[in-house]
């Protein structure tokens, strides 16, 4: 028998199997949650997946359904700031303790020759926590694809698909029909599939998908319509009808994610549910899910947003200039080396005036010079900084009192943001990644 793990040494464990790199599969995370007496079986899930809008879907999901009484757990990744961000229950993060103890049993059951991936052990780690806390319904946000994600062993009440576009090519495939493939993994026979995806092709695809597993495909724009106007979202559904929708969340994109989760509890509605139009209009004044367009100060003007694909980047762009004010737009830029930075930087680049270059302190963080590079087309002045918290002091530094900062190209660049912007309430991990 081993020792116990303290908190340190489970994230030591954790972020070690990282050197095991992205597999697809589902038995070694089927393997694991057998070992446990497979708790995941028997409850009650909603499974989303999606290129961009996902993690937004399941924040409003997870407020609606917390106002009609549930107890409402959510797995997403990555984290901002705490490894313990992952897994939350009514908005209360897993604790470290408990991360400490999951991780310990979870290390005793795993062969050391046949090591499973780290997303495979922390999608395990969340379906036992959840199922041993007692959970009324768990929504699950899926970490890259779909069909071979280790969040697919689950057999949901409702499955939901955001939408398509371009991301994680070298792993999914580089086509958008290889992409919607791989998303398309997680329809399950009989489970409803909602999606807000436009694409016609994508769109025949998904039908055909639903019609071969003898289920029914919901799409928003056709069965379940909105429009947005000064009083707030009216949204039409196949029952409810409701007007003037104050959403917390920044963005006109978000009105269709709105939208996607309306539709989502809609078929929830079906399943027994009881969720009142007073718990949807409270629940999507107030759903938590920092990094996302984020206000972050007034003075200076200081916004995050993760993006961290060109769809993503394209809608963030068109979107700032809606949302706010400003003489000049200072981006502090971040991305993953394994992204689309060109694609990323040509979507920023119509709104910025100024660029700094940076990188979080991350392993796949691409390189400052090699972001400018990619810029260089652009024709946009700019600087490089060697670190976020550099970065940062000099966008302060330069911005005038009317000037906008925002700090966007991925999570792992907005999660350090937060902590080099107020340590105290975004305090990390001692041990990142």
């Amino acid at each position: 028998m081993k020792k116990s793990l303290s908190y340190r040494e489970a994230l030591e464990y954790l972020y070690g199997l990282q050197k095991y790199g992205i597999k697809f599969g589902l038995s070694k995370t089927s393997n694991l949650l057998k070992a446990f007496g497979n708790p995941h079986k028997g409850q009650q899930y909603i499974h989303i997946a999606g290129t961009n809008g996902k993690g937004s879907v399941a924040a409003m999901l997870e407020s609606i359904l917390m106002e009609s009484g549930l107890k409402v757990a959510l797995y997403s990744s990555p984290h901002l700031v705490r490894f313990t961000e992952r897994f939350r229950i009514n908005r209360v993060e897993i604790s470290p303790d408990e991360v400490a103890d999951l991780a310990t049993a979870l290390r005793e059951k795993i062969d050391p020759a046949h090591p499973p991936t780290f997303f495979e052990v922390t999608t395990a780690m969340a379906l036992i926590h959840f199922a041993r806390k007692g959970c009324d319904v768990a929504i699950m946000e899926v970490g890259m694809g779909g069909r071979l994600d280790a969040t697919n062993v689950i057999r949901p009440l409702v499955s939901v698909i955001t939408n398509i576009s371009l991301d994680h090519q070298f792993y999914l495939g580089r086509r958008v029909m290889d992409i919607a493939g791989e998303k398309a993994g997680i329809i399950k026979r009989g489970v409803d599939l909602v999606t807000a995806e436009r694409q016609s092709s994508v769109l025949r695809f998904f039908q055909s998908v639903c019609d071969e597993k003898k289920t029914r495909l919901w799409r928003v724009g056709r069965d379940m319509r909105y429009r947005i106007n000064g009083a707030g979202l009216h949204y039409l559904g196949v029952k409810r009808n409701l007007k003037g929708i104050e959403l917390g969340m920044k963005g006109r994109f978000q009105h269709r994610n709105a939208a996607t989760a309306l539709a989502a509890v809609e078929l929830l509605d079906r399943r027994g549910f009881s969720i009142s139009s007073e718990d949807i209009t409270e629940g999507l004044k107030h759903p938590y899910w920092p990094g996302r367009l984020q206000v972050f100060s007034e003075r200076p003007l200081i916004v995050l947003d993760g993006g961290h694909n060109p769809g993503a980047v394209r809608v963030l762009a068109a979107d700032v200039p809606r949302e706010f004010r400003y003489r000049r737009l200072i981006v502090v830029l971040g991305i993953m080396k394994d992204k689309d930075i060109g694609g990323v930087v040509r979507a920023i680049g119509p709104i910025a005036d100024y660029f700094i270059y940076s990188r979080p302190d991350y392993y796949r963080a691409a390189a400052p010079e090699e972001i400018r590079e990619a810029a260089r087309p652009l024709g946009k002045r700019g600087e490089i900084a060697h670190t976020l918290k550099a970065a940062i002091a000099r966008a302060k530094e330069i911005a005038g009192l009317k000037d906008m900062i925002l700090i966007c190209g991925s999570l792992f660049t907005v999660g350090e943001a937060m902590t080099c912007l107020d340590p105290e309430r975004y305090g990390s991990d001692e041990l990142r990644w």
